[in-house]
Parts: C-alpha cells; structure tokens; sequence
C-alpha cells in the first residue's frame, strides 16, 4: 500500500465523482464509513448511521474510524490506495495521521455554496432527507466539514470539472501518474529494410521484462524458434515469457481474423486479462486489401491492407467517408471488445510501478514512409521514433534502443527498391559453407510467401540508420551467414576471427557495441553480450 486517502466535504460536493474515478483508474479498495458502522452494529437507515457517527464520535474521540479500517487495511495491503469515504471531524483525520503518517493523504473537496446547493436540489436529496441544504447545513458535524479545508494535504474545487479532470488535480505530485520520466522502455527495431531477425532476438530478451508492446500490422511476420510461432500482431514474446502483460498499441493496424487466430493460438481467449487493444487501434476491411492487391504490385507490397487502411484513418475524419469504407477502430469491433481498453492506462501504471517495458517494431529502417527510398517505402514510421509514437511512449522513458542488423540485408522479392549491390543465394552459400537448399528456404517472406531478393552488407545504411534510430545496441543477425562455423558458437570466443572483425566494423560504424548475435535459428541460437539487463 501506497497512500490511505481519506476524503472530506460537504454534502452534494461531489466526493463520489472522485471516489469512483479513482477506483476506476488505479489499483484501490475503498472504505465507507457506512460500512464501518454497520460493521459496529448499527441500523441500516441513515437517521440511525448519522446518530451512531455522532455518538462514536464522542465516544471514541474520533478513533472509531482508525480502528474500524484496520482490518481492511491488512486485507487489501497489496493495493496502491486504500480509500476513505469519508472523514468528517479533525479528530477523525488526527487519529489517522498519526497512525500513518505521510502514507494519509487527505483531500478535501469544496465548491461554492450555490453550487452545493443546486446539486443537493437537482439529484432530490430533500425528498430522501426531508430538509433544505441550509437545515443539512446547519447540523454542527456537517457545519464543521466545510472547515476541514484547513487541516487537508490538498483541496480541490469540484466546479466545472470532469471527474477524470478532478483526478488528476487530487493527486497531481503523489506519484500515482508517473511524471518523473525514468527510463524504463526498451525498443526494438530494424536497421535495413525488415526481416532482420526481430522476432528471434524479442523471443530471446522477453523474460526479461513485464510488459510487451506491439505496434504496426500484418503486413510484418517475426518468426520465433521456441516456442515455435510466426507472430503477425502480437508481441514476438507472448509465449516466452507467459507472465508479461501484452499490449497493442493504437497506432496499431489490426486485421481481425489473424489477430484472433492468435490469441487463440497463444491462449488468450476469453477475455485474457494478459491482453490488450487499444480501443484506436485501426481494422483493417477486406476491401483494403483487395484495393492494394492490383496497384501496388509495382512497389513489392505485401498488399494486407494496412496502407489502405491507413489512409482511410487519416481521410475518413468527416461525416461521410471519402475514400474507401467507414472508419472502423477496435472499439467498433465486436470480436476484439473483451480485449479492448486504453493501453495508455497500463502505460501509466507500468511507468509509475517501475515496470520494464520492451517495444517491438515492425519492418526496418529502410523502409520508412518518410526516410525510406520513396515509393518503395511501407506506409508507417518505422524508426524507434515513429514505434514510440505509435504506442504512446515518451521518448524520454526509453532506456535502450536495439537495433537489428542482417549480415545480408534482404528486401520483399520483385519490384520492391534499391538496395545496393544485390547478390544471390549461391554466392552467400559459397562465402559460407551453409547448403543452398537451406538459405533459400529460409529467405522466404512470412507475409508474403515471395522468394527474397539479397544483398551485400551497407555500411552507409548501418550508419544512418543507427544515427536515425539512436542506436544504442545492434543486435546482429544471420552470422552463420559469415561461416556455418558460427552455429555451434555458443560464446563469443567460439565466433570465427572473419566474424570477429566484421563485429568490430559494426561497431565502430554504428558508434554503439554489438550486444546481441544470432548464430542460429534456435531457442539457445544468440550469444548475449549485454551487461544489462
């Protein structure tokens, strides 16, 4: 436990608006006074709890509300607040203080009087009572909660204010919004133009972190030796770690059917609280794909809909649609709705419970609408920048940028751009000793099925993608591509010298140290050089 807040005001201030809101948005038990004298024994009519208040009050000293809390205090210990609903004399709060000390925070709620008064009358509270606000006022217990304001931590005017609103200026500075900006995010990126290996290094560092954040579509597959898994729009981790929270987030294109295809086949169903999609996360329709399918064959695209889809978000703000059909986010969704919250929430909590965060990117650098070789570009940022917007995470949270890196980079077979000096599967099996049959097999899309053009390593784009990203780690990938020797390193010494040197290049030109190294497409297939963790 956190904080005991214990709230105070007058009658028809509007003390419940905040309770509720803050049950609704943190991790809380709340503690009527109500109950605390049923639980004494008194009558439920409210003649005989505001009597038996007055005669504890007296009785007691103020102490009856201390002492009736304590048992649910140690039943809900595991909670961030524990809530008071309400105080209403000095010696009451006095007794919590000096049992808790700076974890009782009390808040006060205040209004104008005219104010007070309308929404006594407006919700007919004269019909339950059977008096004016002034008699309610003038009781001497109800006369003296209009001074509690002077013995609050904090007092908030609950006029003209949304509950959320009044939230966040009840408990602005308590830590319960994490402000303060620790680095706390990690994000994984591609430095070429997609299929670096995203997923077997997310599968590989999932443990180590409670929550896994996804952005981009399907229209990116990561592949995942162990568990087996080609995963499509869920974290490449979910199955890894089996314990991390799963999170979509709402710059996120979503195609229905495969994303519930996975959380079928991950074990998601019903609802899994591990799960959630923000509620703007865009659907992509059938039709999105069957518009891509004829006019961008030309660019190499994988045609699953997400640029139509994409567009259509940004266009279809009006009334009407004006391209394509009508907007559908995962709140409009009735297949997703069990899963479907605001993933900034979860955020929040994570940050402000010191949570590790890994964030996956879909693609590579290269293939960024914007600093990609237009038009040959997918329809998203795809740099940690534009991951990071995607899912709603400061820039300032993030703790370390890892950045994958093919020995060979690959693109989408066809018509899909430049990509240096291209070469072929033989010449790769030759450098290495690895068999054609299993090079060729291997590059093949996960999306889209097509055989994969290659090519020779890019220095200049490792160094621009590394400056455009803030590489802060590369993880490598495909080494076995160097030497078949490679796969059975299970060190770093075990690696050939010819890899040994190609390491150092990439370090010296990415200005930041190789960390990670796959060797092979294996549950134990990367070599871990990080000295955090």
């Amino acid at each position: 436990m956190r904080y005991i807040i214990a709230i105070s005001g007058p009658v028809a201030v509007g003390k419940s608006a905040l309770a509720d809101a803050l049950l609704q948005r943190f991790s809380s038990h709340r503690i009527s006074t109500r109950q605390l004298l049923l639980d004494a024994g008194c009558e439920n009519t409210r003649h005989a709890l505001i009597e038996a208040g007055k005669r504890l009050d007296a009785r007691t000293q103020g102490r009856w509300v201390r002492d009736g809390i304590a048992r649910y205090v140690a039943e809900h210990e595991g909670k961030d607040v524990i809530l008071i609903d309400s105080v209403r004399t000095e010696q009451q709060v006095a007794h919590l203080r000096e049992t808790y000390g700076e974890r009782l925070i009390h808040i006060h709620v205040e209004a104008p009087f005219d104010v007070i008064k309308e929404r006594y009358e407006e919700r007919g509270s004269y019909v339950d009572t059977g008096m004016t606000y002034e008699q309610v006022r003038a009781d001497p217990t109800e006369a003296g909660v209009w001074l509690l304001d002077r013995r609050a931590n904090r007092v908030v005017v609950n006029h003209n204010k949304e509950p959320a609103s009044l939230l966040a200026l009840a408990v602005a500075g308590l830590g319960l919004f994490p402000l303060e900006p620790t680095p706390n995010v990690d994000v994984i990126v591609g430095g070429q133009y997609g299929s670096e290996g995203k997923g077997h290094v997310c599968a590989h560092l999932a443990p180590s972190y409670d929550v896994l954040v996804r952005v981009g579509g399907p229209n990116a597959g990561h592949r995942v030796a162990y568990p087996p898994y080609d995963y499509i729009q869920l974290p490449s981790g979910t199955l890894s770690n089996v314990n991390a929270k799963i999170l979509v987030g709402p710059g996120a294109t979503i195609k229905p059917s495969q994303m519930l295809k996975e959380i079928r086949e991950c074990g998601l169903e019903g609802g899994s609280s591990r799960l959630v999609i923000d509620e703007q996360a865009m659907i992509i329709e059938d039709s999105d794909a069957e518009i891509e399918a004829g006019p961008l064959e030309s660019i190499g695209s994988t045609k699953q809909g997400v640029g139509m889809a994409t567009a259509r978000k940004i266009l279809n703000r009006g009334n009407e649609p004006i391209f394509g059909a009508k907007v559908r986010l995962a709140r409009d969704c009735r297949e997703l709705l069990p899963y479907v919250k605001p993933v900034a929430r979860y955020l929040e909590d994570a940050h402000a419970s010191g949570l590790k965060i890994m964030l996956e990117g879909t693609q590579g650098t290269g293939l960024s609408i914007h600093h990609g070789s237009y038009p040959h570009v997918t329809s998203r940022e795809t740099t940690a920048a534009g991951c990071l917007a995607d899912a709603g995470i400061s820039p300032r949270r993030v703790r370390k940028i890892i950045m994958l890196t093919r020995t060979y980079p690959i693109r989408v077979g066809g018509t899909s751009g430049p990509m240096g000096k291209e070469i072929n599967a033989q010449t790769i099996a030759d450098r290495s000793g690895l068999p054609l049959s299993q090079i060729e097999k291997t590059e093949v899309g996960t999306v889209s099925g097509k055989k994969r053009r290659m090519a020779e390593f890019d220095w200049e784009q490792l160094r621009r993608s590394a400056s455009l990203n803030g590489a802060t780690d590369i993880a490598l990938s495909f080494s076995d591509y160097i030497t078949a020797e490679n796969r059975t390193a299970t060190r770093y010494e075990h690696l050939s010298a010819e890899t040994h040197a190609f390491i150092a290049e990439v370090e010296r030109v990415a200005n930041a140290p190789v960390t990670l190294i796959s060797t092979k497409f294996d549950r134990f297939g990367v070599i871990d050089r990080r000295n955090w963790r």
